[in-house]
């Protein structure tokens, strides 16, 4: 009798040890999976949540010749950390100069700047003024059309002239 509960007590701690072993693997797969799908999630996917309204606004400095530059100036100051110097991407966020971005309309980047993707990790920008958010805008749809430039930067030349209000607006942040 006391070998027979032995072998009883045995064999519940061998099956509670089991138990045990398979719930930790099972929830080592599960949070290793939803490791993968953040990994594997496409950043642009955002872009198709924005509003049909928004995505249709029209960029308001998209003919100004100075927008870019300034926009560059703004991205250096608060964008480039996390999307890398050249808007190539980095850990913290995706390139800026993929296909996606450069084929969204620049409402949808407006958007998309104003409102952040808090949950992914890119802040809010509503409290940069309108004219500086339009400015990294037209920034960032610039960086389609550029190639490097030869201080190994990319994106807009320095213009000749300075104190336009595209570039005064952009220091006086």
């Amino acid at each position: 009798m006391r070998e027979r509960s032995s072998l009883l007590m045995m064999s519940a701690v061998a099956a509670l040890l089991a138990s045990s072993v398979l719930l930790g693997f099972a929830q080592s797969q599960g949070s290793a999976s939803s490791e993968k799908d953040r990994g594997h999630h496409n950043p642009y996917a955002e872009f198709a949540k924005v509003p049909e309204k928004a995505r249709a606004k029209s960029n308001p400095l998209a003919e100004d010749p100075d927008a870019p530059l300034a926009g560059r100036k703004l991205f250096e100051q608060h964008c480039a950390e996390c999307h890398g110097n050249a808007a190539e991407g980095g850990k913290k966020a995706p390139s800026l100069r993929a296909e996606e971005v450069q084929q969204a309309t620049p409402g949808t980047l407006f958007w998309i700047l104003t409102n952040g993707v808090v949950r992914r990790g890119m802040p809010v920008w509503s409290k940069l003024p309108e004219a500086q958010r339009w400015q990294i805008v037209t920034y960032l749809k610039s960086l389609g059309h550029q190639k490097e430039i030869p201080d190994g930067r990319d994106g807009p030349h320095e213009p000749a002239h300075s104190g336009s209000p595209a570039e005064t607006d952009a220091h006086s942040q």
